[in-house]
């Protein structure tokens, strides 16, 4: 019997590298499984690409919306009269930003005159100014960009909306103080610039929020709420109610007095409805 050769297929050749996507594959799903418990800190908020993402397309629309209102300052306003408002230095905007977050152990809350002309901000802490609640306004864009992009939620429209509804409302806001004051018939030092400033103020407190949220999840949230919230009533409270005296109105009539006073415990009020509103959708 012939003998018979048999051909036999050449064994696989070892592969170079050793397949490794079997166990890696369930890490690259992006969200964890229901119920896991996630370590959140300050290098997966850096590190996400759409939430980098998200602050420059936020950093882009601050950076326009800077420019049309400077635009449309400079037809409207008087540049001479706004440069008082933005006549700080860094240990103004330091001690002010310390005063937002504790107000509690200030005492003289009058704002400073010098020949009938009150101290810029720099000179006097107690004086009002713009520049705190422009760069708050900015830092809140770029934070909203940055916690949508986290959630997997950005969008241009949905910044764009969210940074117009928080501009929108203290608008609302300070339009609401103005016919408040014109129907209380209140002499006081106050004007548009004045209340746009106070009204302003919340952004820091609406920053620190948000950023709170996104470290220590909606238990810090909540505590930076309440804390934030009580702060900047008791700062709106304090500085309306001493600006809308004004100098001369130690005498004025207690209906009138009267008026104030809900007037300026209303602002208050509603300080912390409108931080809420503006930023329990960036935490979860």
């Amino acid at each position: 019997m012939g003998s018979k050769h048999r051909t036999r297929a050449a064994p696989n050749p070892p592969p170079l590298f050793d397949d490794t996507s079997g166990g890696y594959s369930s890490q690259l799903g992006g969200y964890p499984a229901p119920g896991a418990d996630v370590a959140f800190n300050v290098n997966n908020l850096l590190g996400d690409p759409v939430a980098n993402m998200a602050m420059a397309y936020g950093s882009s629309i601050a950076s326009q919306g800077k420019d049309i209102v400077h635009k449309e300052l400079h037809r409207f306003v008087s540049i001479n009269k706004l440069k008082y408002f933005f006549a700080v230095d860094t240990a103004y905007v330091a001690k002010k930003l310390g005063l937002l977050v504790f107000p509690y152990t200030h005492q003289n809350w009058k704002v400073q005159y010098s020949h009938d002309v009150p101290l810029p901000p720099r000179k006097d802490l107690n004086a009002p100014d713009l520049y705190i609640p422009t760069m708050a306004f900015i830092t809140y864009v770029l934070l909203a960009g940055m916690a949508l992009g986290i959630q997997q939620r950005f969008s241009p429209e949905v910044l764009g909306l969210c940074a117009s509804t928080a501009l929108v409302w203290v608008l609302m806001e300070v339009l609401a103080l103005l016919l408040g004051l014109y129907l209380a018939t209140v002499r006081s030092e106050l004007g548009t610039f004045h209340l746009l400033a106070y009204s302003g103020y919340k952004y820091v407190g609406m920053i620190l929020s948000v950023l709170t949220g996104l470290l220590f999840g909606s238990d810090g949230y909540y505590v930076a709420l309440a804390w934030t919230s009580s702060a900047l009533m008791y700062f709106t409270v304090r500085s309306l109610r001493t600006a809308a005296s004004g100098p001369d109105s130690m005498g004025g009539p207690t209906p009138r007095q009267h008026l104030q006073l809900y007037l300026t415990l209303g602002a208050a009020a509603f300080q912390p409805l409108i931080i809420y509103w503006l930023t329990f959708h960036l935490v979860r």
